[in-house]
């Protein structure tokens, strides 16, 4: 199944080097705890030459990710990173720019990925340590959380290690590992380990082994490194607390599948032409024929005008399905990009087949969009598409290529109960998309709601989902304002296939957190850092659809946690601080968030 490298651990270790610069050590260490992950990226470098040589240490990390420290040692002298409000950091590197004293983090393109980049200049003999922090949200897609490595150190290593210690309180059911790099003499170089609760991956292989060849000074270690991992379900509900935080994790398993309504929405103008045109064909020739019989599904394509292949939604009979692979497969690519007129068709083809009653009462709706179009009238669509689902079906956006409006996309998704997701103009792009089409190809459950009965809690996350889709999970998270409470119970309610269902689930405060404070593997307050994650996050969601002083409010709410809990996020910065703690010799290191897809910038050299 084709990974989708949008939300999982992703990064890729990579230096600008010529002879004289050797990086003697690379460790990669991973810890996870209840699925919340804390990574550090650790590189030593060396000059052995005779004049002074430059060093660039990159890290792709997921966007969902967020950088919590980055630290400079240079023969022995650490220049610490500092989390500062973006305002203020962007005034203190242009005061270092116009001194010629510069640093820099910078973004590239990728597969939502964001390209921290920082250039050294090694004085000869001289020695340097890069450290990386940042931490993320593991999310579970099919069944299983998953860790991508993207290892790239483009020189043979001393010294390389990646190491990940797993703890899960529910404990870990199963625990494997892959790597497009891993030859039959790497493989057995690869450990794993896991019993109950804790799971252990290592990989360090010598010198040797990382030869193309013998006595080749090229590597080996070139491509993903892929940890998979999934706990035991006794239950759907599974409830933790430490000091003053909880996470509920909620993934049920043995449901009938409902049946769903699909409205695929297909740009089909004029700017999608070639490749494009044909990867899409592809892809949802592929999609049509995973349809279920008991699902409807109509196909709406734009360009200059709309037209449709039914006018209304039918069921996914082989007949029906047969016909819509025809109808496909001559799909041509026309003029402009009536983006307003596809959606809202596909919109109003759910609406109309709900009034109708044409489709099961008990059924999942749903529309999925794939354009590679920058509209003109960007907020009024966004209006449009609101006012007509009322809030009633999700929207998931699929821009395809590095031309489209993504932030525009993503408004629209977020507004609407959906994701949206970025397709790759890329030799893998029907991959792509079906890839994202299985995510939601199963849903089990519509009307999600997750309530928490007691007074004693506050500040909760999202608890309010549209659907939920087979090998997904649910996490909610929030604060105990009672520091008297002794339980909390969780109810799940939701449409289910056949009925109403509900889900409870209580946990001892007090027992629950003693049961996690004994635990080695567990890294700091993580789940007071875990809810802070999900809420800054959703907070940045929400920033990108608010006006006003909603939007202020939000932004400020932002603002002060990312502060508080040390995330560089779009608000703010990291700045590099000398070691004397003067203002005047502060360098910037920015994180540059805006226009994430507009391709590779090369950082001038951190000044030492």
């Amino acid at each position: 199944m084709h990974a989708d490298y949008s939300d999982f651990i992703f990064w890729k270790l990579s230096f600008i080097h010529t002879q004289a610069i050797e990086i003697y050590w690379v460790k990669i260490d991973c810890s996870v705890t209840s699925r919340f992950s804390r990574n550090v990226i650790t590189s030593r470098a060396v000059n052995r030459g005779n004049v002074s040589k430059e060093a660039q240490f990159d890290v792709e990390l997921p966007k969902t990710a967020f950088i919590t420290n980055f630290t400079l040692t240079i023969d022995g002298v650490t220049y610490p990173g500092i989390i500062k409000e973006k305002e203020v950091a962007q005034k203190q590197y242009q005061q270092a720019v116009s001194r010629g004293q510069t640093a820099g983090l910078v973004k590239a393109a990728g597969r939502k990925t964001e390209k921290f980049s920082v250039s050294v200049n090694i004085a000869s003999s001289s020695k340097v340590t890069f450290k990386l922090v940042y931490e993320e949200l593991l999310k579970r897609k099919f069944g299983k959380y998953e860790m991508f490595i993207k290892v790239n150190p483009k020189q043979l290593v001393n010294k390389f290690e990646i190491e990940a210690n797993i703890f899960e309180p529910q404990g870990i059911s199963e625990l494997e590992v892959e790597g497009t790099f891993l030859n039959n003499e790497l493989l057995p170089v690869v450990k794993k380990s896991f019993s109950g609760k804790k799971g252990h991956v290592s990989f360090n292989p010598t010198i040797e082994q990382q030869r193309t060849c013998d006595n080749c000074t090229t590597t080996l270690l070139q491509g993903d490194f892929v940890i998979k991992y999934d706990v035991n379900r006794d239950s759907p509900n599974n409830l933790q607390v430490v000091n003053g935080y909880f996470v509920h994790f909620f993934a049920p398993k043995i449901l009938e599948r409902l049946p769903k309504n699909v409205a695929f929405v297909i740009d089909v103008s004029g700017s999608m032409y070639g490749q494009k045109i044909q990867q899409a064909k592809e892809a949802f020739t592929k999609i049509v024929e995973d349809l279920k019989e008991e699902d409807h599904f109509n196909i709406i394509l734009f360009e200059g005008s709309v037209s449709t292949w039914k006018d209304n939604l039918i069921q996914a009979t082989p007949e029906n399905v047969n016909q819509s692979k025809e109808f496909i497969s001559q799909i041509k690519d026309l003029g402009s990009t009536d983006l307003n007129g596809g959606l809202l068709t596909g919109i109003e083809m759910l609406n109309k087949a709900h009034e109708a009653k044409s489709v099961p009462e008990r059924s999942a709706s749903l529309v999925i969009m794939l354009t590679d179009g920058d509209p003109t009238s960007g907020k009024q669509i966004q209006e449009n598409a609101k006012n007509a689902t009322k809030g009633k079906y999700p929207i998931y956006n699929l821009g395809f290529g590095y031309d489209v409006d993504y932030a525009f996309l993503e408004r629209i998704s977020t507004e609407n109960n959906g994701v949206a997701r970025r397709i790759f103009d890329d030799s893998d792009a029907a991959l792509q998309l079906q890839g994202f089409y299985d995510e939601v190809a199963n849903p089990l459950l519509t009307e999600v709601e997750l309530d928490y009965k007691e007074n004693g809690i506050s500040d909760l996350t999202q608890n309010s989902f549209k659907h939920y889709y087979d090998g997904s999970e649910i996490v909610v998270a929030g604060r105990i304002t009672d520091n008297d409470l002794n339980s909390i119970t969780a109810e799940v309610k939701a449409q289910g296939a056949l009925n109403e269902v509900t889900y409870t689930e209580q946990a001892d405060v007090e027992e629950t957190t003693k049961a996690l404070e004994q635990q080695q593997y567990i890294f700091g307050e993580y789940i007071e850092k875990l809810w802070a994650y999900l809420t800054i996050q959703q907070l940045l969601e929400a920033r990108s659809v608010a006006q006003g002083d909603e939007k202020e409010n939000i932004t400020a709410k932002a603002l002060e946690l990312s502060l508080k809990y040390k995330f560089v996020t779009p608000l703010t910065s990291m700045v590099v601080t000398k070691p004397e703690d003067n203002e005047e010799k502060e360098e910037v290191a920015d994180k540059l968030i805006e226009g994430l897809m507009s391709g590779l910038q090369h950082p001038p050299p951190f000044k030492s």
